[in-house]
């Protein structure tokens, strides 16, 4: 009987001890590299724990891995990493509007009543359970659109799966895995990792993005799923002609402009037109002989044409450059964001695929009778990577991309105007109460609408010149039409 009781003891004692492997032994030498193949640039021939700590060289995995950073580039560790080597940039960069957010985090906020101007999207307060439409804003921007920035790694499609801070632009990555240790001058691909979907950067290439309605989405496809490397599949529209031309992005955004908060951006005219001197112009761009070339990042030397025809000259500075020159322009009108908490997702199955990862593939599986599987109706927040309960649905009034929308800029020129601002939200909690039913942003009653510079440029012909002759004749009317009611006071003529 006691035999049997030992017996029993050890055995319960060994069957104790398998939930705790032992520790997983390294390869010979114990050296980071020993398990992990990397090529380093010639630039950062560094010891990995120089970036990643950790221990080398180690008896196991789990020496070799205390107190790892996995992602020694991201903005909590950019300066005690990067700094030593980076000291003017890691001081500088924190600043930058790629690494703070300022304008689009208080534009949104603004026009749903927020008073304070924030230096961050990182301040962007908090707010589980919403009790104004400001505090539901914030939740929108927290849960659904603060993915581009270089806090996060990018959605989970394969495109746009990026590194985090100085990585996310400076570390090539494929089909969302790091490729290699070469850091080097940003690519276009790593460029569209953020700015993708109808957002300048995508028109660069000609690239409009689908309708979100099920119906409206191709190639439909037998056999298998669509690539979706954006999330949504998009249009092949035609391409701005510097792309056409070989330049990629940073021939004309240089790092100063990205890296610095301060940098100017540079201009169309200070490139095209011969007299210039107070526009600013790229650093690739030199001066040959008296001829204005670009030394492009590809290496290639490529002289800039100078504007020359009788009509760039008509109105001087009345007129933007691509209000002749923007080839179409991304018109998303309504933008609509309804907040959902309820479990029944069913009714949204012909809105799944909308850009959003998260939302997807709730719907998606929830709404699939045939799985056993149901997910939490829920998004993570991008600045803290909590799930809280609700998904942000998108929708779209209407997509349209051949009309160029002209009106005036801050400085009174004619410039291509974009609805960015006709924002409606709606929330409906778990009870399925509707707690908002598409509440406008202050700037909807305008259709939201304001100046930018579409990265469409192309020849301007005949159609141009009429687009200009339309809009000051419709201005002029305009004007002498009496003020309906409540809109005496709308800052722009748009037709």
């Amino acid at each position: 009987m006691i035999s049997r009781l030992l017996l029993l003891c050890s055995t319960l004692l060994l069957l104790a001890g398998c939930d705790t492997p032992p520790p997983t032994p390294v390869a010979a030498g114990g050296h980071c590299i020993d398990c992990h193949q990397v090529e380093l640039d010639p630039r950062h021939q560094l010891a990995c724990t120089s970036c990643h700590r950790g221990t080398e060289p180690a008896k196991d995995q789990e020496s070799a891995h205390h107190d790892l950073l996995a992602r020694p580039a991201h903005p909590d560790h950019l300066e005690e990493i990067c700094g030593p080597c980076h000291q003017e940039t890691a001081k500088r960069i924190g600043s930058s509007s790629h690494f703070t957010l300022p304008r689009t985090t208080n534009l949104f906020r603004t026009a749903f009543g927020a008073e304070e101007h924030l230096a961050s999207f990182l301040d962007t307060p908090a707010s589980l359970e919403p009790e104004n439409i400001l505090e539901l804003a914030d939740d929108l921007l927290r849960r659904r659109c603060f993915r581009c920035h270089p806090y996060h790694e990018g959605d989970a499609y394969s495109a746009v799966q990026r590194g985090t801070g100085c990585a996310a632009c400076h570390l090539p990555y494929r089909e969302g895995r790091l490729v290699s240790h070469h850091f080097g001058p940003p690519k276009d691909e790593q460029c569209l990792s953020c700015h993708y979907g109808n957002y300048v950067g995508f028109d660069y290439y000609g690239r409009f993005e689908h309708d979100l309605t099920y119906e409206y989405r191709t190639p439909f496809v037998t056999g298998g799923a669509a690539s979706r490397p954006y999330g949504v599949e998009y249009h092949q529209l035609r391409p701005d002609i510097h792309q056409l031309s070989g330049m990629g992005c940073i021939d004309c955004h240089s790092g100063g402009e990205l890296m610095h908060s301060s940098a100017e951006k540079p201009s169309c005219r200070g490139c095209h037109f011969p007299d210039q001197p107070t526009k600013a112009v790229p650093p690739r761009v030199a001066s040959d002989d008296g001829q204005k070339v670009l030394l492009g990042s590809d290496g290639q030397r490529r002289p800039i044409p100078v504007a020359s025809h009788p009509a760039h000259f008509i109105r001087g500075d009345e007129i933007t450059c691509q209000a002749c020159h923007a080839q179409w322009t991304f018109n998303d009108i309504g933008k609509h964001y309804l907040r959902s908490d309820s479990f029944f997702v069913d009714d949204w199955w012909f809105l799944a695929v909308q850009g959003s990862f998260e939302v997807e593939r709730v719907i998606t599986i929830n709404s699939d009778f045939d799985l056993a599987e149901e997910l939490p109706v829920a998004m993570t927040d991008k600045l803290t990577g909590a799930d809280h309960p609700g998904i942000w649905l998108k929708a779209l009034t209407m997509r349209r991309w051949e009309e160029v929308i002209l009106g005036r800029d801050q400085q009174g020129r004619i410039s291509p105007m974009r609805p960015v601002e006709d924002w409606y939200l709606s929330w409906v909690d778990e009870e399925e109460t509707v707690r908002y039913d598409s509440h406008p942003a202050a700037t909807a009653t305008n259709g939201g609408l304001r100046p930018y510079v579409p990265h469409t440029t192309g020849p301007a012909g005949l159609f141009a010149s009429d687009r200009i002759v339309r809009f000051l004749q419709e201005e002029a009317v305009a004007d002498t039409a009496p003020a309906p009611p409540n809109q005496a006071d709308t800052p722009v003529h748009v037709r």
